[in-house]
């Protein structure tokens, strides 16, 4: 615990370690302030698209937690980014929500559904069976195929929705096409948050409830793992993974409090 708690800055996930539906998990506040009285950076780092980072900082806001904007970072705002490096200027036909359009916006990247340069999915509540065809003949055409982040399912207030990776699908099928995922476990994304906290890998930690995105993603970006199962992952599950995390907690309240259990080889 004291080699956690010497670390500099913390890339933390947000739902099922921060939040779940519209609820602060136990113990979220007190380790929140822990950060701020330890001055700590740390990153709320979500693979979903859905929500900029003022909406995501409203959300928390109204379940009493007062973060600054500048603590959240997107796979939207990932997702821009990457494209706009490498493409400066380019145009994309969007699925996806506002958090996403925004980014892709800000960043320059323009909306075009008759010659893109890319077609850009993430998750949202209005996918249809028109915006499936027309980014299937649009990446026919020559358009590339980005994807916000790689994950199947998400959660929500009614139990487990498709995810990125599933909207994709139809898509990647129909083309032929693999997408290029942008979130997390990419390591893109991973180095793109330690540049945000200006700190060494060396020096943070990777604190998330999914073996297959946040736990693998801290090992492969040289962040100490910290897996809570407060989230979608229980202890079982956690040895049907090739890859362990170090430590592991029953909520991100354990940290100030001291509560832990270290992985047993």
């Amino acid at each position: 615990m004291d080699l956690l708690r010497s670390k500099k800055g913390y890339i933390c996930d947000m739902d099922g370690v921060i939040y779940h539906g519209e609820r602060l998990l136990p113990g979220v506040k007190e380790f929140v302030e822990w950060l701020y009285q330890e001055e700590k950076k740390f990153l709320f780092l979500t693979n979903s698209s859905i929500r900029t980072p003022k909406e995501l900082q409203q959300r928390l806001g109204r379940m009493g937690l007062e973060v600054d904007e500048s603590h959240f970072y997107t796979s939207a705002l990932a997702t821009a980014r990457f494209i706009a490096t490498q493409n400066p200027g380019c145009s994309a036909y969007i699925i996806g929500e506002p958090g996403l359009f925004n980014a892709l916006h800000d960043e320059g990247i323009t909306v075009n559904d008759i010659d893109p340069d890319y077609v850009v999915v993430g998750e949202t509540n209005n996918y249809n069976f028109d915006s499936i065809c027309k980014a299937m003949r649009l990446v026919d055409k020559g358009a590339k195929l980005i994807g916000t982040n790689p994950d199947l399912t998400g959660p929500s207030e009614s139990g487990i929705i498709p995810a990125c990776r599933a909207l994709m699908a139809p898509i990647e099928m129909t083309t032929g096409k693999q997408a290029y995922y942008v979130g997390k476990p990419n390591p893109l994304m991973m180095r793109t948050g330690l540049r945000m906290l200006g700190v060494h890998s060396s020096e943070a930690a990777m604190i998330g409830d999914r073996m297959d995105t946040d736990i693998i993603a801290g090992i492969e970006s040289g962040l100490d793992t910290v897996l809570v199962l407060s989230g979608v992952t229980s202890r079982l599950a956690v040895k049907q993974y090739p890859y362990r995390p170090r430590l592991i907690l029953e909520g991100v309240g354990d940290i100030p409090l001291g509560e832990i259990e270290t992985h047993k080889k």
